[in-house]
């Protein structure tokens, strides 16, 4: 690297560069159609259950991980909260970037957390920053604990559980008002809307009109201190959240 590329100016530069090329994908029909068309056939292949993170199996995009970790180390949290564990590799994700932070809880939320999974978790090296609650995510007795854990906290929030409409606008009206200004919180799955007409899910409750994005979409018209961040979607192109990326704006 020169010395040229480091400079303030060149660093404006390029901040510049990358907010444009953002800024065009926006409106790149062709592109984003190829993004829409991939994702589909990565999910008809599992193609997200292939990776880890930090030794963790983590069912997610690569695309949402460089996002998820984006959006930690801008918000800077107390406490990030993650309704759905699986394999825990999310909640690790999490923990590392609090942990280069140097503070900050990750808390994992799950109606059924397997007794291996919670033991490789809790082994873990970035264990100390993980607590892990069993239980309905939207069980009044939970939604009051998780309240009672941030109070005074900036909060981020993930949305990854049970993918039903009812579901996911349940655990928005829980948890979306313990995000701050300028913090997140981040419904994943919302791209149940956008598979093709005859797709279908053979072993799970959700599908097109009952599903985290229709679940969005009906709580934003009443929560107008929200807003979808579309810079997100704009840059990662290939998400599993596409208008679910929710920034308080007041």
């Amino acid at each position: 690297m020169s010395y040229l590329e480091t400079t303030p100016t060149a660093a404006e530069d390029y901040r510049t560069e990358k907010r444009e090329r953002i800024a065009r994908f926006a409106n790149d029909k062709d592109f984003r159609a190829l993004s829409v068309d991939w994702r589909a056939k990565a999910l008809e292949r599992k193609y997200m259950n292939n990776f880890s993170w930090l030794g963790r199996p983590m069912i997610q995009l690569p695309t949402d991980a460089m996002a998820m970790q984006e959006i930690i180390w801008a918000v800077k949290p107390d406490l990030v909260v993650e309704t759905g564990v699986a394999h825990g590799g999310s909640a690790v994700l999490s923990a590392s970037i609090l942990e280069m932070l140097g503070h900050g809880r990750v808390l994992g939320i799950d109606i059924d957390i397997r007794a291996h999974n919670r033991a490789a978790i809790e082994a873990h090296p970035l264990a100390h920053r993980i607590s892990l609650f069993e239980g309905s995510s939207v069980d009044p007795v939970m939604v009051s604990k998780v309240h009672d854990l941030a109070l005074g906290k900036r909060v981020l929030v993930f949305l990854d559980s049970n993918h039903t409409h009812e579901h996911v606008l349940a655990e928005l009206n829980a948890y979306a008002d313990l995000v701050g200004v300028g913090s997140y919180c981040v419904v994943f799955d919302t791209f149940v809307e956008d598979l093709p007409d005859d797709y279908i899910w053979t072993d799970r409750p959700w599908g097109k009109g009952n599903n985290p994005k229709t679940a969005v979409w009906e709580w934003l018209k009443t929560h107008p201190e929200f807003e979808i961040d579309k810079s997100i979607e704009d840059k990662v192109l290939i998400t599993s959240a596409p208008d679910g990326f929710l920034r308080r704006i007041s």
